[in-house]
């Protein structure tokens, strides 16, 4: 696969994208020629493409398949292991929601509950602090509620939600 001016650009902002997203630039420029390949790439080809270090390919793919963003696929004829990435833009999207969800907020809910379990049982915390870290539980539960929610429903249905906008909230009730 050769990369056009337009396809250099994408990948390189998609790398750029990834570094402020907390992932590694060459993580994000192959799951990115990943996504623009109309066929699955080899570790090789992928080395080349993107001029980066073998052992950098192997390292970031292992970490696209953690966060479960490729899945690897056989050739015929070839031994070596190709990979692509898993469905759609909108699967793409969901994997990653998921991902961080699972990565950052239930840790992070997990810790809040143990905090607020530890204030109750003892005084040496301000009241203003356990308001504040309860607050935050609250909000971090609820958000992952909602989340949970809005996951169950149809894309379908999601998609219409999202083209509707904020002319949602006319279904919502006067103040």
């Amino acid at each position: 696969m050769k990369l056009t001016p337009v396809m250099e650009k994408f990948v390189l902002h998609w790398g750029e994208m990834g570094t402020r997203w907390g992932v590694n630039r060459t993580v994000a420029q192959i799951h990115a020629v990943l996504y623009l390949s109309p066929d699955p790439l080899n570790a090789e080809q992928l080395t080349e493409i993107l001029s980066v270090a073998r052992s950098n390919v192997s390292n970031s793919i292992k970490e696209l398949q953690s966060w479960q963003l490729i899945r690897t696929v056989s050739v015929l004829g070839d031994r070596r292991d190709h990979f692509t990435v898993l469905g759609d833009t909108w699967d793409m999207l969901t994997t990653i929601i998921e991902q961080r969800k699972q990565r950052e907020i239930d840790p992070t809910i997990a810790l809040l509950k143990a905090c607020v379990q530890e204030m109750d049982e003892q005084d040496a915390t301000p009241a203003s602090v356990k308001q504040r870290i309860v607050e935050m539980k609250d909000f971090l539960v609820s958000v992952a509620g909602w989340y949970e929610q809005l996951r169950a429903l149809p894309k379908k249905t999601l998609l219409k939600l999202m083209s509707m906008g904020a002319a949602i909230t006319r279904f919502l009730p006067k103040k």
